[in-house]
């Protein structure tokens, strides 16, 4: 495990917790040091517990852990959320000259810092930045100069002018000075700094890079949490490569809007969370049947129905592989990382358009809000590849019409992927329908025209299982016994519990699969293993049905679905459990 500083701020929503968190994020990248964050906020505008965590650390960090170094606690309340985490060297900064704050005291063997957050603020023209103020404190407190906050403030603060940018360099400054000038402090927290570049960003934000370097040119939606964010990202930069990003009245709307700008030949998009797949299911059918290559984003968050709007679960797997009526052709990639929500945004959109298919990019909150830091390289712009499918033109479209010169947007073929035109292209006029159709696009119940289309629908899987990579991805121990398997978000925290592992002597071999179908086979890989576990944030364990299903062995599972995603100490001592090892929990 990496050596690490773990800093939080909590308040109540409102209380600006998220700005100040980003703010420290961003300071700690640009001086060279890896971030891991996370979130906890509840779903309303005001009130409601919140907090923004940052695990830091010169090495790379995957997940978060149950330790809390540092705390900003602007009420009393957070500090009773995060006492399972606090310990005796944690320190804890706070105002006491604040009324619901001015009887606190830090428990047990901690350290409390009062310092007159809201008193510095207005010293440095406002109360409204006491937040800038705990940063300093923070910084003064964990040998982290207040310097390199001074770019994350201009950043955050520069289109308010430059007085509002100085003044919050003052507040972070005279929080800094509060600390050192009151209090005789000998911490063990010393932030190393380094000269490395790193990118931060999270997971929406990935997915919505990903699509304007796939050359996403529509984009349609509706703010839904926890999927708004990747239309936020779009809004501003798709413009500048002559895209639009349209916020619709509903999920039906953006669905509807998304399938007629790929029908006109844009490569198109959505974005949603449960609630808004549930409504756009029957299109997704259409889709499908249509042969309209789209790009559908799921970002998985608690259900059922509103369910926990900002909290984790990957509950929505089985509705990814069934969902809708009929026998719907479909892919439906899951990445595991949020550097691999850029790629797999790049194949979902090149998978769409070379097989004509609906593709579910299913991500959850975890990676949707979690910040993370990168090399540049992480995100090579040279090395992506564009792949439109089988689309002619007039010099080749004669192949493809009939003996009328009627062109044939659904002609049986040996891939099952057929010939398909844009917009204007000359002797390319079709039509499509949701209606079973001939190969015209014309509405037929002909019962021979019925089996061909469906084999062909579904012969367009096969193709793909056949001539696309759908390798996982591993780690560990390739000769170990223990065999864990996972999807989507928990492989950051695996990885790093294996670390765990491996200092009490525990070998494990880790699979982290990122497509969900078509999926690998791991069937070689359970056969080889003596104890095999899936990890995953639901109930009923979704995927380890699936793995059962595919593999006929049956699997131990670890499921979470109290809201939270999984952290890598607290996943090492279940997998050690699983495994009859001594441990610290119970499963």
């Amino acid at each position: 495990m990496p050596e690490d500083l773990n800093w939080a701020v909590g308040g109540e929503a409102g209380d600006g917790i998220d700005s100040t968190g980003k703010i420290f994020a961003q300071a700690l990248s640009r001086a060279g040091r890896h971030v891991f964050t996370s979130k906890d906020f509840a779903s309303r505008i005001r009130g409601g517990y919140t907090a923004y965590k940052v695990r830091t650390s010169v090495d790379r960090v995957e997940s978060v852990v149950d330790r809390l170094d540092i705390l900003i606690a602007l009420t009393e309340r957070t500090v009773e959320e995060n006492l399972d985490e606090l310990h005796d060297d944690s320190i804890i900064i706070y105002d006491g000259e604040r009324s619901m704050m001015s009887d606190f005291e830090a428990p047990g063997e901690m350290t409390g810092l009062d310092v007159p957050l809201k008193r510095l603020a207005e010293d440095a023209g406002g109360a409204i930045m006491r937040n800038i103020v705990a940063l300093g404190a923070a910084c003064s407190v964990s040998g982290f100069d207040t310097e390199f906050l001074d770019e994350s403030l201009e950043k955050r603060f520069g289109d308010k002018g430059e007085a509002i940018v100085a003044n919050n360099k003052e507040a972070a400054r005279l929080g800094a000075e509060y600390v050192e000038d009151e209090y005789d402090l000998s911490t063990p927290y010393d932030l190393e700094t380094t000269d490395n570049d790193y990118v931060l960003l999270n997971g929406d934000e990935a997915i919505g890079m990903g699509a304007i370097v796939a050359g996403c040119r529509f984009y349609a939606g509706y703010p839904i949490t926890p999927a708004t964010d990747v239309m936020e990202y779009l809004k501003g930069r798709i413009e500048n490569y002559g895209g639009i990003v349209v916020q619709a009245e509903d999920e039906l709307s953006a669905v509807n809007m998304a399938l007629g700008a790929a029908r006109a030949g844009a490569r198109s998009m959505t974005a949603t969370s449960g609630p808004g797949i549930d409504l756009m299911t029957e299109t997704f059918g259409l889709v499908a049947t249509s042969e309209t290559p789209l790009v559908i984003c799921n970002v998985m968050r608690s259900g059922p129905s509103t369910g926990m709007p900002t909290k984790q679960e990957q509950g929505d797997l089985n509705q990814m592989l069934y969902g809708g009526h009929g026998e719907v052709p479909r892919f439906v990639l899951t990445p595991t990382t949020i550097a691999e929500c850029f790629h797999k945004t790049i194949e979902a959109f090149n998978l769409a358009e070379k097989y004509q298919i609906p593709v579910y990019l299913t991500g959850d909150l975890a990676l949707a809000v979690t910040e993370q830091t990168f090399a540049p390289e992480a995100f090579d712009m040279d090395a992506v590849e564009i792949d439109r499918g089988k689309v002619v033109d007039e010099d080749d479209i004669d192949e493809w019409q009939n003996e009328k010169g009627q062109f044939r947007p659904h002609a049986i073929t040996d891939d099952g992927v057929s010939p398909r035109t844009f917009p204007g292209t000359d002797g390319g006029a079709h039509m499509s329908t949701g209606l079973e159709h001939d190969e015209l696009g014309r509405r037929t119940e002909d019962t021979d025209m019925r089996i061909k289309q469906v084999d062909k629908r579904e012969r367009k899987v096969e193709t793909a299982r056949d001539e696309e990579d759908w390798s996982y991805r591993e780690f560990g121990d390739e000769n170990a016994d223990a065999l864990v398997v996972s999807w989507g978000s928990n492989e950051g925290a695996m990885r790093e519990a294996i670390e765990l592992l491996e200092e009490d002597e525990i070998d494990v071999r880790f699979i982290s699969v990122p497509y969900i179908f078509p999926r690998p086979d791991l069937t070689d890989a359970v056969e080889a293993a003596e104890e095999t576990i899936v990890v995953e944030c639901n109930a009923t364990g979704q995927f380890a049905d699936i793995v059962e299903h595919d593999t006929l062995s049956r699997v131990k599972r670890i499921n979470k679905y109290n809201g939270v995603r999984f952290k890598a100490d607290e996943l090492a001592e279940e997998v050690k459990a699983v495994l009859g090892e001594p441990t610290e929990v119970e499963v």
